[in-house]
């Protein structure tokens, strides 16, 4: 039996699994930040699940499973979701309705590429910590809410089959009283035998132009932030240093590939070909931009045992520079996420 890394996360919201690690999320186990290495993936995701249980007094007959088909289903926190599954590789997705979030996408093989934070709340309460959260019509702080409002808005199905699904975001009268403009958002996601595929589509509906900010602020599992090197075209591009001073300091990068020992809040104007290699798994994950997402910044709160920062890195698919849009133009961002071995 298959058991889905990202449902049991998002389910029991206790335990952080991937098909490379198991990481539970007590205080004692984040304090030493072990991983344990099973020699099956059916055994690793059995162990956490029964781990888990056992933690809280529950015997096997009460465990959760996620589901294995395609469909909606709906978590214990009370927010429905989509599950999309490829017919021939088995390769699924987890797509939120709330923020049209992306929680889950695992390859054919059952390994996770996607995190959600140990701290995260399932339940609408606030944003997802974790998976491609939406930052729009603002990235970070300014005359609106910290990264907008799209990750905190429920998103309605357009269409949906086993493999792939289109949302929508149009404007509420809560969305109104902070930014009053006529626009469509529409997210696509497909799964196919090897890759998921991601488009954001902004489209202006009225005749006054407006300017926005867009991002996929999105979280990537890491066996550990030690074995993991980000490459990419970094090297002699200029990037903002958030952690320098109020308000950030402009650097050069001279590395070719980056890794992580401090914490970090960097973003990376003209940079979109990040590749994260993993040695700890074996595994590397592309992010190919291929229309919309010029930049790339890089977060992680390192040290931080709450938010689990060991096991993820933010590898962010971003439009630093306000696009504006005239009334009846569009604008689209295009990513894909392509996994391979090292």
């Amino acid at each position: 039996m298959k058991f889905s890394a990202s449902a049991l996360s998002l389910l029991f919201l206790s335990s952080t699994v991937s098909a490379f690690t198991v990481v539970p999320n007590n205080a004692a186990a984040a304090a030493t930040s072990k991983t344990v290495l099973f020699d099956s993936r059916a055994r690793q995701k059995t162990a956490s699940r029964t781990a888990w249980m056992e933690a809280r007094g529950m015997g096997e007959s009460t465990t959760m499973e996620s589901p294995a088909n395609a469909g909606t289903f709906t978590n214990e926190g009370g927010l429905e979701y989509v599950k999309l599954v490829h017919p021939e590789t088995g390769a699924s997705s987890e797509i939120y309705l709330y923020g049209g979030c992306v929680t889950s996408f695992c390859d054919g093989d059952g390994n996770e590429y996607i995190a959600v934070r140990p701290d995260a709340k399932m339940d609408g309460s606030k944003p997802i910590s974790g998976g491609l959260s939406h930052c729009w019509p603002q990235f970070g702080p300014g005359e609106i809410q910290q990264h907008g409002f799209a990750r905190n808005v429920m998103w309605e199905v357009q269409e949906q089959t086993d493999t792939s699904l289109t949302l929508t975001m149009a404007p509420s009268d809560y969305t109104k009283e902070m930014w009053d403009k006529e626009f469509l958002c529409t997210f696509t996601v497909d799964i196919e035998a090897d890759q998921l595929n991601t488009k954001m589509l902004v489209e202006n509906k009225g005749e006054e132009a407006f300017d926005f900010q867009a991002a996929l602020h999105s979280y990537f599992t890491v066996s550990s932030i030690a074995s993991l090197e980000i490459a990419g075209s970094f090297a002699g591009k200029e990037f903002l240093n958030k952690m320098v001073g109020d308000a950030g300091e402009m650097q050069t990068e001279e590395r070719e590939s980056i890794t992580i020992s401090e914490e970090y809040d960097r973003v990376y104007t003209g940079v979109n070909d990040p590749v994260l290699k993993d040695s700890g798994s074996g595994k590397s994950l592309a992010v190919l931009n291929q229309a919309g997402w010029e930049d790339t910044v890089l977060w992680n709160p390192y040290g931080d045992e709450g938010m689990g920062y060991n096991n993820f890195v933010c590898v962010e698919s971003v439009k630093f520079d306000p696009v504006s849009l005239d009334g009846g133009a569009s604008w689209e961002g295009v990513m894909s996420l392509k996994p391979g071995d090292l």
